[in-house]
């Protein structure tokens, strides 16, 4: 697998932005919907040489100054353009922002005390391996009928890549996976032991499906959207996601779902109603 994340984080980018959002006119020779490399480096006022130089990963620490125009020229969010500015730190194979820091895998009271507050609907907190560490009964209402809970430390990753269940779960399986790459890729990944001995367990279990998503898919996961989960009990629902992050000290993520249309709100009261008592007949 390759470590050249910054120059991947470039080319998908530099794929995505088409020539009509810089102001560039789209010839009827082009072959790609995105931008040129020489078109990146008009834009950001430096030498299409280069450009393929970070790209390629032959020069992997660009001046700030570089940074701040190629951002401006791939019409980075404010989001990535932090990503962008982490991912030249980490080019060196010794950087870790996390240090020694073992993943977190207890939940503070006050966290807790807000899961509880959220009641019924369904909420998860994940720590950067994707270890599940709380979550509401609404959650588990939705994640136990797929298997998602069944393993006695469930992990989002692991279930998504190892366990045959989550393709019929998730019908748009193959974002989810890429989401869940690009999640594990946010921070110094490989650089983190904790997160390197993931990758590597994911490399053997679940092989090309994990692995050729490490060398194609670029950070950043999307912190909210819609998710179609398949339930076996009340059919296919569209979530909408709210991720929020707790502090850096936490290294955890709230991940809150509400329904994303009128028959998933009606699906969810059925999920959350009380179940019915079976009827006692009376002899007599």
């Amino acid at each position: 697998m390759s470590d050249n994340e910054l120059g991947l984080f470039l080319r998908v980018h530099r794929e995505a932005v088409t020539p009509a959002a810089v102001g560039l006119p789209t010839g009827p020779r082009r072959r790609a919907a995105g931008l040129r490399r020489s078109e990146v480096a008009a834009l950001a006022g430096v030498s299409v040489e280069y450009v393929t130089r970070l790209e390629q990963g032959r020069d992997r620490r660009p001046s700030p100054q570089v940074l701040s125009a190629l951002a401006d020229a791939l019409r980075l969010t404010a989001g990535e353009r932090v990503h962008l500015h982490r991912l030249t730190k980490a080019a060196d194979p010794g950087y870790n922002c996390r240090g020694e820091t073992v993943p977190a895998r207890t939940v503070r009271p006050t966290v807790q005390a807000l899961l509880d507050r959220l009641e019924p609907t369904p909420a998860v907190l994940l720590n950067r391996l994707s270890d599940v560490l709380a979550h509401t009964a609404g959650f588990a209402r939705l994640a136990g009928p797929v298997g998602l809970l069944d393993a006695a430390a469930p992990n989002l990753a692991r279930f998504v890549f190892t366990d045959s269940r989550a393709r019929s779960a998730y019908p748009d399986w193959d974002h989810v996976a890429d989401e869940q790459v690009a999640g594990l890729k946010e921070g110094p990944f490989r650089a983190d032991p904790h997160l390197a001995a993931l990758a590597d367990e994911l490399t053997v279990t679940a092989g090309d499906a994990f692995t050729r998503r490490v060398d194609a898919v670029a950070a950043l996961a999307k912190s909210s959207g819609v998710l179609r989960l398949a339930h076996p009990e009340v059919g296919t629902l569209r979530l909408a996601y709210e991720t929020l992050e707790l502090s850096a000290d936490d290294d955890q993520r709230l991940i809150v779902h509400l329904p994303a249309d009128a028959a998933t709100s009606a699906a969810l009261d059925r999920l959350n109603s009380p179940r019915a008592q079976p009827l006692r007949l009376v002899v007599g």
